[in-house]
C-alpha cells in the first residue's frame, strides 16, 4: 500500500485526502433564519420611505385645504347664519341661483375683472422692462434687485394706508400735483374709475418688483449664444429682446399672468383699507370698487349669511379653475408653436 501511494505521488497525480466534515471558510456570512424579515424591511424602507416623506404634506393639505374646501361646498348648499353655525337648513342650489340673479355679484365680478386688467397689464409690462434693464451688467445690481423686491416685502396694510393718504381728495399729494398743472381735485374714492385706478396703483407698486425678479431669473437662464448669433446677424438690442428674450421666457410670462389673475380674483386688503371705514366693506357707497373678496366678507361677516358667503367662495374657486384651464390651453399652444 505504501508503494502504491508513493508511486501515485511520483506519477504527478494528487493523493486523495480522507473524507471528513467540511468547515466553512472564514469571512463568509452564514444565512440567518431571519433573512426574509430583513429583506422585507429593506423593501419597505426603499419603497415606503418616499411615501413617508410626503405624508406630512398631504396631512396638512387635507386638514387645512381639502377639508375646508369640501366643508365650504357643503355649507353653500344650506342656509346658515354666523351666530348659529350648528343650525343648517338644506336649500340645495338656491344660494347659487340667488347669486346668479344678484346684481351685486355681477358688479363685483365686473370690478374684479376691471381692476385685474388695470393692475396686471401695466404691472407685467413694467416688470418685463425692469428685468430687461437689470439683466445688463450694472454697478450695484444687487442693490437694485433688493430695492425692486422691497415693495413686495411691505405689508399690504401699510402700503394701502400710505396710498390712501396719497389719493386723499382734499389734502392728498396726487391731487396737489395735479393742481400744479391746472387739474381740479379728483374724488378718488367716490368716482368708480378713479377708485379702481387708485387701487390698481397699489397692486402695481407691490407686485412689479416681484414679477421683475421672476423674469430676471428666466432671462439669465437663456444661453448667451443666442444673443451672440442674433448680434452677428445684425439684430439690434430691441430685436434681440423681441426675438430672443420674450420667446425664451414665454413659460414664465404665462405663469406670471396666471399668478396675477389669481391675485386679482382674491383682491381684498387693498380695497378694504382704501375705503377708510364702513365703505371699505361694501366697496364704496355705490359698490363702485367692491370685489368678489369684499362681497364674500360682506355676506359672511356683515350680513351673517355664511351660506351665501360660501357660495361666493365657490364661485371664486370655479373662476380660478377656468383661469387654470386657459393657462393650460395657452401653454399647449406655445409649446406647439415652439
Amino acid at each position: 500500500m505504501a508503494t502504491q501511494t508513493s508511486t501515485a505521488a511520483a506519477g504527478g497525480q494528487p493523493a486523495e485526502e480522507p473524507a471528513g466534515p467540511v468547515r466553512p471558510a472564514r469571512g463568509r456570512r452564514q444565512r440567518r433564519p431571519d433573512g426574509r424579515r430583513s429583506t422585507l424591511l429593506h423593501r419597505l424602507d426603499v419603497r415606503g420611505a418616499p411615501y413617508a416623506f410626503i405624508v406630512p404634506f398631504f396631512a396638512v393639505f387635507a386638514a387645512f385645504s381639502f377639508y375646508p374646501l369640501v366643508y365650504t361646498a357643503w355649507i353653500s348648499l344650506h342656509r346658515v347664519e354666523l351666530a348659529s353655525l350648528d343650525l343648517m337648513e338644506w336649500v340645495a342650489f338656491d344660494n347659487y341661483v340667488a347669486l346668479w340673479q344678484d346684481e351685486r355679484f355681477w358688479n363685483a365680478l365686473s370690478n374684479t375683472i376691471t381692476i385685474g386688467v388695470l393692475s396686471t397689464v401695466p404691472q407685467l409690462l413694467m416688470a418685463l422692462g425692469l428685468a430687461h434693464l437689470l439683466n445688463y451688467r450694472l454697478r450695484g445690481s444687487t442693490f437694485f434687485r433688493v430695492a425692486a423686491l422691497t415693495p413686495y416685502a411691505t405689508s399690504v396694510g401699510a402700503a394701502a394706508l400710505v396710498f390712501t393718504m396719497l389719493f386723499e381728495r382734499d389734502f392728498g399729494m396726487i391731487n396737489w400735483m395735479l393742481g400744479l398743472v391746472g387739474v381740479d381735485n379728483v374724488d378718488w374714492e367716490g368716482n368708480k374709475w378713479a377708485a379702481q385706478i387708485a387701487i390698481s396703483t397699489i397692486v402695481i407698486w407691490r407686485w412689479t418688483g416681484y414679477n421683475a425678479l421672476l423674469y430676471l431669473a428666466a432671462m439669465q437662464a437663456i444661453p448667451r449664444d443666442r444673443y451672440e448669433a442674433a448680434a452677428i446677424d445684425g439684430a439690434s438690442r430691441w430685436q434681440q429682446f423681441l426675438k430672443v428674450t420674450v420667446p425664451g421666457i414665454r413659460p414664465t410670462i404665462i405663469f406670471t399672468i396666471v399668478l396675477s389673475t389669481i391675485g386679482s380674483t382674491q383682491l381684498f386688503g387693498e380695497p378694504l383699507i382704501f375705503g377708510q371705514g364702513p365703505n371699505g366693506i361694501t366697496g364704496g357707497a355705490d359698490n363702485q370698487y367692491q370685489t368678489l373678496g369684499l362681497l364674500l366678507y360682506e355676506e359672511g361677516w356683515k350680513n351673517y349669511q355664511m351660506g351665501r358667503a360660501a357660495t361666493v367662495a365657490w364661485a371664486m374657486f370655479l373662476l380660478l379653475i377656468l383661469v387654470f384651464a386657459l393657462q393650460r390651453l395657452l401653454k399647449r399652444r406655445s409649446s406647439r408653436s415652439s
